[in-house]
């Protein structure tokens, strides 16, 4: 096996549902190391530098609304094969085609709604998530 790192972000619909508990354990369960996780709330300018390979797209400009709602917590998750097992985890990218059990299926509520974010595939140069946004001042599970 491969020891690999991946991003994982728990996104701002799971935080709002106070589901990041349920989530975590999940992960731990699979065998995989959270080394690094922070609840930030990212500014509408780095949720656009986060996702401008999606800019084409025609849903471009509502993810990027929607992942500025409220926070969200990206970590660093750890452990052999840890994108395909996070990938595993989180299940289909549209809950009604996720298999029973996995973290969309039981948690998100749409396409875009869907709890969670983790890479298809190793990356060639570091991701660069905002980490520099502003903390987040909400609990989970409360309205800002």
């Amino acid at each position: 096996m491969t020891t690999q790192r991946t991003l994982a972000i728990i996104k701002p619909d799971a935080v709002a549902e106070g589901v990041v508990g349920q989530i975590i354990t999940r992960i731990e369960r699979a065998g995989l190391t959270i080394l690094a996780a922070k609840l930030v709330h990212m500014t509408l300018a780095e949720a656009r530098g986060f996702y401008i390979v999606h800019r084409e797209r025609p849903f471009y400009e509502s993810l990027c609304a929607f992942m500025t709602q409220g926070p969200c917590m990206p970590m660093v998750l750890a452990g052999d094969d840890a994108i395909r097992k996070w990938r595993d985890l989180m299940g289909a990218t549209d809950p009604a085609k996720a298999a029973a059990g996995t973290i969309r299926k039981d948690f998100a509520a749409s396409i875009e709604a869907n709890a969670v974010h983790g890479p298809t595939r190793p990356r060639r140069r570091r991701s660069r998530f905002p980490t520099s946004s502003r903390a987040s001042s909400s609990a989970p599970g409360r309205a800002r």
